[in-house]
């Protein structure tokens, strides 16, 4: 199955110029969501993952699953305010101004073994910052996965050295 077929496209959202890749018809059906799990899931067996961390929102649908999938632990990473016990924070720069993650501080031991999972990686600033803070925990960034890319926007080279994969690349 073609999952970017599976991806809409929204023009001008969240505002004028911007086209909005929609993953909701894809997880609409369940098989392209089995799919899609499953190849993010080949990508990361080798590396012995053992922490999915995923950004919020959308990165949580999949990030769970595939952690799941991986037989790996599920670390969401949110913004400020959400999670109850002790953090660790991050703040990273967007193309509109500052945003900020957070994850618990006893998210993982250290030397943990850690995938960073996110629906979409465009300029990898979020990608980024996940990184920087799993890092800052002594979390090892065995990979970062993504279902789409925006590949014009070279976010996987900030994520170097760390491998990038994603499944639907858009240019």
């Amino acid at each position: 199955m073609d999952l970017k077929n599976l991806i809409r496209d929204v023009p001008d959202f969240p505002r004028e110029g911007i086209t909005f890749r929609d993953i909701t018809p894809l997880l609409l059906d369940p098989k392209a969501v089995d799919q899609a799990v499953e190849e993010m899931a080949r990508f990361a067996e080798s590396r012995g993952v053992e922490i999915v961390v995923a950004a919020e929102a959308r990165g949580f649908i999949l990030g769970g699953a595939l952690a799941r999938r991986l037989g790996a632990g599920f670390v969401p990473a949110r913004k400020p305010g959400r999670l109850p016990a002790k953090t660790v924070s991050v703040e990273y720069e967007l193309e509109y101004g500052l945003d900020e993650l957070q994850l618990h501080a006893d998210a993982f031991e250290s030397g943990t073994k850690v995938l960073v999972h996110d629906d979409l990686i465009a300029t990898g600033g979020t990608a980024e910052a996940v990184v920087k803070i799993v890092e800052g925990l002594g979390g090892d960034v065995v990979g970062c996965g993504f279902l789409i890319e925006l590949a014009g926007l070279n976010g996987r080279d900030r994520l170097a050295p760390h491998e990038v994969h994603s499944l639907i690349s858009y240019d």
